[in-house]
């Protein structure tokens, strides 16, 4: 049985939107909207006994979310709202919640959560052999790095010391740049191993309890 904190059914008001909630979709760990959609009793049901969401909606009916693409929502939380009739659900997403393949349905171009998951996704995506917009003469920093491993090691460590360097200066704006410079060097270097963002995500996650 999945470990998913109870929600009392008998609480939620689903008369009121005739026979489904609202419910708000939200990553655990970065905090994120993911998406929205709508759940009747038998959703939450059976989110409640796989630990994994399911919606309704007119023209699918009862629907696993991630049981086609793979991108399945792990529960980590439900929680009905004042008037016990939206539900905010707090999960651990294996994938894009978006259809388009976006990190979330809601992607605004500059926060900072879908930034970093923005830029995953392209280092991913280097690795991978997909060139997009990029001329195959001209290849990117990010191909060169992910096929060059000395000069990938080479520059995350380089990229530490200059972090340390800005901090020890107590040089507010330089850090900043430097540490935006290490984020992306450790995410190709987590890429190089097989990882990436997600993995880091899930650590951290479980080490708060989730």
């Amino acid at each position: 049985m999945p470990n998913v904190p109870a929600l009392d059914l008998a609480t939620i008001d689903f008369e009121k939107g005739g026979g489904v909630i609202s419910v708000v979709v939200q990553d655990a760990t970065t905090g994120a909207v993911l998406m929205t959609a709508f759940a009747d009793r038998e959703a939450l049901e059976r989110t409640l006994s796989t630990g994994e969401m399911h919606f309704r909606s007119r023209s699918r009916g009862l629907w696993h979310k991630g049981a086609t693409s793979g991108n399945i929502q792990h529960v980590v939380s439900l929680e009905a709202d004042c008037d016990a009739d939206a539900i905010l659900a707090r999960v651990q997403p294996a994938g894009p919640a978006c259809h388009t393949g976006s990190t979330s349905c809601f992607l605004v171009s500059g926060t900072v959560a879908d930034v970093f998951a923005e830029v995953d996704a392209v280092v991913a995506a280097r690795f991978a052999g997909d060139v997009g917009r990029e001329p195959e003469t001209r290849p990117s920093y990010t191909r060169r790095l992910a096929s060059d491993r000395n000069l990938r090691l080479k520059k995350l460590g380089e990229e530490c010391a200059e972090l340390v360097t800005a901090c020890a200066d107590g040089d507010r704006g330089r850090a900043t740049e430097e540490a935006a410079d290490l984020i992306y060097h450790a995410i190709v270097a987590l890429r190089a191993v097989g990882a990436g963002l997600d993995d880091v995500r899930r650590v951290l996650a479980a080490r708060r309890g989730y």
